[in-house]
């Protein structure tokens, strides 16, 4: 059942949200340059470390390991813990591809998430509206958490003949979203390859098959069309802009929201495990830094300043992660039988 106790969620429908990401300060190997401290993302986190060669990947990964190899430590720390698994799908459980509508997960992947979320509380943390991403999951036993958390739902119950409803923090913002959307795609219609995307509570306007000579003229026209809009803020992904409304609500506060649903928010014992591949992702990262405790674990074959821990190569590495994962809670379940 999802709760809706805390002050801050009650003041979410009012506009008014205090942020909740508000950790003991936790220095990480790489910070981000030009941070505004506001966590958010919004600003260079995960800026590359140049030059990208196998070298300075090699050395990236001294301070951020890969979670494969550090497995056997990872699931030692968690033998007598609560594990409670969040991933992005973008990038982690799919492949970044050209066109948005493309990006499926394997039918490996979706087996691997569906065995992980029988041993383990599992959420599908996703920029894409929450409708999307379950399209394109498929499975009934996670949670889903859309629009960068803005829009989230469990997983039917099985004593509840009907679903209680998603935790919308911005639904005020509908009518307002759906106007910019409409001017948004007034602003970029002429740039060849330039994409709207709506993902019902952010606007994502994608341009990675824009020519590069245009890609500035389209970034400068949407900012201009934000600047003007007090109610929304402009964030910066993989090749895509989000026009998003002005509320301090994002990824890490969809982590603490989830958490506190599943009555962990206050356990000593439970330790976030999130996988992601996206500046956004970093919200999250910041969260569990700031516990102190967990697996913050970022996606990516380049070095990149992150507050991730762990670090795992591309969708495959994270594969095989899931897979390990299930396996070791599995082993140890029935030892207990």
């Amino acid at each position: 059942m999802i709760k809706r106790s805390s002050a801050k969620i009650k003041h979410a429908m009012g506009f008014k949200i205090s942020h909740s990401n508000k950790q003991k300060k936790v220095k990480p190997f790489y910070g981000p340059e030009n941070d505004d401290g506001d966590g958010d993302g919004t600003n260079g986190s995960l800026t590359l470390i140049s030059p990208p060669d196998d070298a300075c990947y090699a050395s990236w990964l001294i301070q951020h390991p890969s979670a494969l190899n550090a497995f056997d430590s990872i699931t030692k720390e968690a033998k007598w813990k609560k594990v409670v698994v969040f991933l992005d799908y973008d990038g982690t459980l799919s492949p970044i591809v050209d066109d948005p509508d493309k990006a499926f997960m394997s039918a490996e992947m979706r087996m691997a998430v569906r065995e992980v979320a029988k041993y383990f509380p599992t959420s599908i943390v996703s920029g894409r509206s929450r409708e999307k991403v379950k399209e394109f999951v498929q499975l009934s036993n996670v949670y889903y958490a859309g629009s960068h958390g803005l829009d989230i739902l469990a997983p039917p119950r099985a004593d509840k003949k009907v679903n209680e409803g998603a935790f919308q923090p911005a639904k005020l913002y509908l009518p307002a979203i759906q106007e910019i959307s409409i001017e948004l795609e007034d602003t970029i219609r002429d740039i060849q390859g330039a994409r709207l995307e709506d993902n019902k509570f952010c606007i994502s306007v994608h341009y990675r098959q824009v020519q590069p000579k245009d890609r500035e003229i389209l970034k400068e026209r949407v900012k201009s069309l934000v600047e003007n809009r007090p109610e929304f803020r402009l964030t910066e992904g993989k090749m895509v802009l989000e026009v998003r409304p002005s509320i301090e609500w994002n990824k890490g506060d969809a982590l603490n929201y989830l958490l506190e649903t599943l009555g962990f928010n206050n356990a000593k014992d439970v330790l976030p495990l999130y996988i992601g591949d996206d500046r956004t992702d970093e919200d999250a990262f910041k969260v569990i830094a700031g516990r102190r405790e967990g697996f913050p674990i970022i996606v990516s074959s380049i070095p990149r300043d992150t507050i991730a821990w762990y670090s795992l190569r591309d969708p495959s590495d994270v594969l095989a992660f899931l897979l390990r994962l299930a396996k070791w809670k599995k082993s140890e379940t029935s030892i207990f039988k």
